[in-house]
């Protein structure tokens, strides 16, 4: 089938989404700033790619969760480059990739599954099956209860109500996405489906992310909406005491400067490691009685202060590894040290960011909000999608970290290496992106 064909047979049919509303494909919306799929009219048994525990219990996790980090560094260029150059950006990897394992599950086009697998860099449905389910159960657990992070992540499927919808759909989304489903009215209260979709997006996200779905997002051409919300909340290891709060002088591209609250604490060892052209700044979040995983924010500062740019490019051009490669591990003498408290929100969407990827038949919206202040940080992520090297360094004397010009930051699971939340800062004065 010729490249012309192909873009012919995706546009002709109607998609369903794993996440929120969804949409007709031939009225894709050009906002986006939540994550929605819509699936198509009718699903049987042959079309579901039901998970297979023999099959998946063959795939080599681990090395299916590294190409995942690859994967979420090549989509962090991607968008940047499309829709956030120069600027304020965050978004959830690992939401995007729920909702996009959920679609490929369910979907009926088996071109979209294709796409989706190859986008990916996956071999199979099974290895997105088997990633999916790693990451639910290690490492989107709530750990409040024993003095881990706070976390929060669940699934949603709205189909409508006229469709034909095989037990064996509604057992996949219920027990092995855990999603919740429901059937719903699309044809005479598309608003009021809208509606509750944005709020259940909101109660999820504990009021961070709201509006998820904009007006006639969802209209009687919507057959369903497929979302995933996500929620974290952790405290630093070591707390920054908020006397120490400073404002102090972050340095913009434009040459000029503005003033902002800088964080710092008395600690003299930080886990820092300097390489080729940056350093990277690992800081552990609590986790108390908690030792299956660790989760920790990461902060790459370019050396040069315009060097953000070339940096991200490098992060996502390397083959394979490049986080991991780039991970310090043991603690060093600091000398200055300062971050800069933020709070930034995005939202996109896809079809632009993802221009070029064989994704042409899917409308995929999303939003994030990540915080940083003395006690920790927190971030919260919705998606929805519509269809209708570097060596280690030594370094004995003291190294100075000082945050004070645009760089990438990550919050991330070390022991899985999930990437939950990436972004860049370029103006901490500035609140909000999207």
């Amino acid at each position: 089938m010729s490249p012309k064909e192909k873009k012919r047979k995706l546009r002709s049919s109607e998609i369903g989404s794993p996440s929120l509303p969804k949409i007709d494909v031939k009225k894709k919306k050009k906002k986006v700033s939540k994550s929605l799929i819509t699936t198509s009219p009718s699903h049987s048994e042959k079309d579901l790619v039901i998970p297979s525990p023999s099959l998946i219990s063959k795939v080599n996790v681990g090395i299916a969760m590294s190409k995942q980090n690859d994967v979420a560094m090549f989509l962090t260029e991607k968008v940047i480059s499309a829709v956030a150059t120069n600027s304020n950006f965050v978004f959830s990897p690992t939401s995007i990739n729920s909702v996009l394992t959920m679609v490929a599950a369910s979907s009926k086009d088996e071109t979209l599954r294709s796409s989706i697998v190859s986008f990916l860099r996956s071999y199979s449905i099974d290895e997105l099956n088997a990633v999916f389910s790693e990451v639910a159960a290690n490492v989107l657990v709530d750990g409040s209860t024993s003095g881990g992070p706070k976390i929060a992540a669940v699934n949603g499927v709205w189909m409508e109500q006229s469709l034909v919808v095989d037990p064996l759909l509604k057992d996949l989304f219920e027990n092995f996405f855990k999603a919740s489903f429901s059937l719903v009215d699309f044809q005479f209260k598309a608003e009021e489906v809208r509606e509750e979709v944005n709020a259940w997006a909101s109660k999820h996200t504990n009021g961070l992310i709201k509006n998820i779905l904009p007006p006639r997002s969802v209209t009687r051409d919507t057959h369903s909406v497929y979302g995933n919300a996500l929620y974290f909340k952790g405290t630093w290891e070591q707390k920054f005491p908020k006397f120490l709060t400073r404002d102090k002088k972050f340095h913009l591209l434009s040459g000029t400067s503005v003033s902002v609250p800088f964080m710092s604490n008395k600690s003299t060892r930080q886990y820092i490691e300097k390489y080729n052209g940056f350093k990277v700044l690992k800081l552990p979040f609590r986790q108390s009685g908690d030792i299956t995983r660790q989760f920790s924010m990461y902060f790459y500062l370019p050396d040069a202060k315009d060097g953000l740019t070339p940096l991200v490019k490098k992060m996502a051009s390397c083959t394979r590894g490049f986080l991991d490669l780039h991970t310090p591990t043991k603690q060093v003498q600091v000398g200055q040290f300062r971050i800069p408290k933020f709070k930034i929100d995005f939202g996109f969407e896809a079809s632009s960011a993802l221009n070029g990827l064989d994704l042409v038949s899917v409308s995929l919206y999303h939003k994030a909000l990540v915080e940083v202040d003395e006690d920790g940080a927190l971030g919260a992520a919705v998606t929805v999608v519509s269809c209708g090297g570097g060596g280690r360094g030594q370094n004995t004397r003291k190294i100075d970290f000082v945050a004070d010009h645009p760089f990438l930051f990550m919050i991330r699971e070390d022991k899985t290496g999930t990437v939950l939340f990436v972004g860049q800062m370029f103006d901490p004065s500035k609140s909000s992106s999207a």
